[in-house]
């Protein structure tokens, strides 16, 4: 009998558990963050698809990220709020001093990553038909290097981490 010999498939979802328990993770991080506060440098960008079901973003937001956007929990956000029995949270953010309320269902998060302690997981999208079209491999993430400098205060910002996604190898 070979050691190299291919797994049995699984009967058990020890995939989607182990998706599941990463998640709770960032769930647990951000419910502590909306019931304590984000202690000392601790901060959080979250990069959700606003095109899952169920997510509500303002129309000027949905139309400039039609898919995926990165929001970041730091000086400024309001009324955060996680709701375990509707698998969401909501949060406040400031565009350009406009308050706008995010609506985010737990399964649309595809990063979490609390740069104050380089932190980072990636997750599938749960609950779309279709595959994200850039979608990267599972589990903890490389997370992108910190900021060089991070204003103290200041209107929310919408970052683009596209610069530090893995681009897919070319054939050659």
């Amino acid at each position: 009998m070979s050691d190299d010999a291919a797994p049995p498939d699984s009967l058990m979802p020890y995939d989607l558990w182990a998706e599941e328990a990463l998640r709770e993770v960032a769930v647990r991080a951000i419910e502590s963050a909306a019931a304590n506060g984000l202690p000392g440098e601790h901060h959080f960008y979250l990069t959700f698809r606003t095109d899952h079901p169920g997510t509500s973003v303002p129309g000027h937001l949905k139309a400039r990220y039609p898919q995926e956007i990165t929001i970041v929990l730091q000086h400024q956000f309001e009324d955060l709020i996680v709701n375990r029995d509707a698998q969401r949270f909501e949060v406040t953010l400031f565009f350009g001093g406009v308050p706008s309320r995010l609506v985010v269902p737990f399964g649309a998060l595809t990063m979490f990553h609390d740069p104050h302690v380089r932190f980072g997981l990636r997750f599938p999208v749960l609950g779309m038909d279709e595959p994200a079209a850039n979608d990267e491999p599972e589990g903890p993430a490389e997370p992108p290097p910190p900021a060089a400098e991070e204003p103290p205060a200041g209107p929310a910002q919408v970052v683009s981490l596209d610069a530090f996604r893995r681009k897919p190898a070319k054939d050659g």
